[in-house]
């Protein structure tokens, strides 16, 4: 549990440039015009909290969790999770360029329509992720659990996939000249296609 809970708080215009948020909870909170450049998140709980038009540029967040969260408008230009749950949260017309998450769950994560453009992800869980529409163009996911994603016209192309779940990708809906995959994926999607594997 953390050691700072706050609920239903607002805060608006707030200047935490370089801060260091520590082992702190906030629930159901709105966050609106905070700068958050340079922060650094750590073990720190966000849940059922609204961001809307937050700076976190270059902010590290390692073993935090933004639990059902709604990001609007915010700007993560070279921001890093490491280890951090997201499960449940969404981004709306947010800058996620360059992206990198390591590990973590991100499942159930609506990034529908998201410019992931050349993003970063191992080894994180996004189970039922909704990538619908997303540009994963020269995008890296390694590893990454994506079990029941969603894919529906987002964009794969030149991605490197190897080693991701791809059981739920009908690369029929989608964009994928020039991605990566290994030979254990080629199966699974032919065998998505139709096709008899002998």
């Amino acid at each position: 549990m953390c050691g700072v809970l706050v609920e239903e708080a607002t805060f608006s215009g707030e200047d935490w440039y370089g801060e260091e948020l520590v082992d702190r909870g906030y629930l159901r909170c709105r966050f609106v015009d905070v700068d958050l450049t340079e922060a650094v998140v750590r073990g720190s709980q966000f849940e059922e909290c609204q961001f809307l038009n937050v700076r976190f540029n270059a902010s590290r967040h390692a073993d935090a969790a933004y639990l059902r969260c709604a990001f609007r408008h915010c700007n993560l230009f070279e921001a890093a999770f490491d280890g951090c749950k997201l499960v449940g949260s969404s981004f709306h017309e947010c800058d996620l360029r360059p992206l990198t998450v390591t590990g973590g769950d991100w499942s159930f994560v609506n990034l529908a329509g998201a410019d992931l453009r050349s993003a970063v992800l191992r080894g994180v869980r996004m189970r039922e992720a909704d990538l619908g529409g997303a540009n994963l163009a020269d995008a890296t996911l390694s590893t990454v659990d994506l079990s029941g994603a969603q894919w529906a016209k987002a964009k794969l192309t030149k991605a490197d996939l190897r080693g991701s779940d791809l059981t739920s990708l009908d690369p029929r809906t989608c964009e994928i000249a020039g991605a990566v995959i290994d030979g254990d994926q080629a199966v699974v999607l032919a065998l998505a296609l139709g096709f008899t594997v002998r």
